[in-house]
């Protein structure tokens, strides 16, 4: 029997569908399992069953997240928590910026740089859009460019301004103190 599966980022994401056949979809809660790069995390996904055997749809609270080091990851509302809780005992590092921004654009090569240096740190890139202002407002962001430096998901250091000497002493008091408390 062909079980087709769509998954979605949300439960909003998708529409609730059952193929057309009309009437209501019965919904059971499903475990589906998933890696990570640096975790592994269990999501918790409703499955509909449509009137006929073979229509199935899964919606996803969680997708896959996919935490890299080495590199800048660009995040947004939906994908920054999750992100920031999958990078573990990481330190994590997000550049607040937005498109119109000289100093944000004059600090992201030097950012990138920082990123492929220390290889422990998990880089992140949060664009303050509009789509992106509950995020935004949620992590109290004043001035662009601004960096959150977390660690157990709460923000431990802070620097506002492309200053690049003051976040580099930044990320190596936090990359101090973990080491100091792990």
């Amino acid at each position: 029997m062909p079980l087709s599966l769509r998954l979605a980022p949300s439960p909003t994401a998708l529409a609730s569908t059952n193929g057309g056949l009309g009437g209501p979809l019965k919904k059971k809660q499903c475990r589906i399992p998933y890696s990570g790069v640096a975790t592994t995390r269990i999501g918790l996904c409703s499955l509909d069953y449509g009137k006929r055997v073979d229509s199935y749809v899964v919606r996803c609270s969680l997708e896959t997240v996919n935490v890299s080091v080495g590199q800048v990851t660009e995040v947004d509302k939906d994908t920054f928590w999750p992100t920031v809780k999958a990078a573990g005992d990481k330190i994590v590092v997000l550049d607040m910026y937005t498109q119109w921004c000289g100093p944000c654009k004059v600090i992201a090569p030097k950012y990138k740089d920082l990123s492929e240096k220390y290889e422990d740190v998990v880089f992140l890139k949060l664009d303050c859009n509009p789509e992106n202002r509950p995020l935004v407002k949620e992590l109290g962001l004043r001035v662009v460019p601004t960096f959150k430096i977390f660690k157990d998901n709460k923000v431990v250091k802070e620097v506002t301004g492309a200053k690049y000497d003051n976040l580099v002493e930044a990320i190596e008091t936090a990359r101090s103190a973990a080491g100091s408390s792990g």
